[in-house]
């Protein structure tokens, strides 16, 4: 069987975002760092960030995050990650979460197709849309 997780990279940070994601998904993230497995060519100070980390949820969810090392010049794009379905208190609750310390760019509400639906910056730049399925989700925000 083929997987499709998203893989999000920071600059220094991963360790924090990984132990948010598993505050507002659950589970405990496995976190292996730089200097765990003796990377060579890591910049001084860079071998106890996060070279993998994997969150494994109770919804089944699979996260992975990383640092990427200062040797790997470039902007850090993560695009967007999507979560959607008809489980509305869950989904909601993930909303809230991810949004603390965010900046909402649409809220949570209920869309022309008759979902609700809401973007989001999370606290570590990652970009979020959110979509309930079905008219009778509840419209907070």
């Amino acid at each position: 069987m083929a997987l499709l997780n998203p893989y999000l990279n920071f600059r220094g940070d991963a360790r924090e975002a990984v132990q948010f994601y598993a505050a507002v998904f659950g589970g405990t993230p496995d976190i292996s760092t730089f200097a765990d497995f003796q990377m060579p060519g890591i910049a001084e100070g860079e071998a106890d960030n996060v070279m993998h980390s994997q969150l494994t949820t109770p919804a089944g969810f699979t996260l992975m995050v990383s640092d990427a090392p200062s040797s790997m010049p470039g902007d850090i794009n993560n695009g967007t990650v999507s979560i959607s379905g008809d489980e509305i208190e869950e989904i909601r609750g993930y909303w809230d979460k991810l949004s603390d310390g965010g900046q909402v760019s649409m809220p949570l509400e209920q869309a022309p197709w008759g979902d609700f639906f809401g973007q989001l910056t999370d606290r570590f730049g990652v970009s979020w849309m959110v979509n309930i399925a079905g008219s009778s989700a509840p419209a907070q925000s």
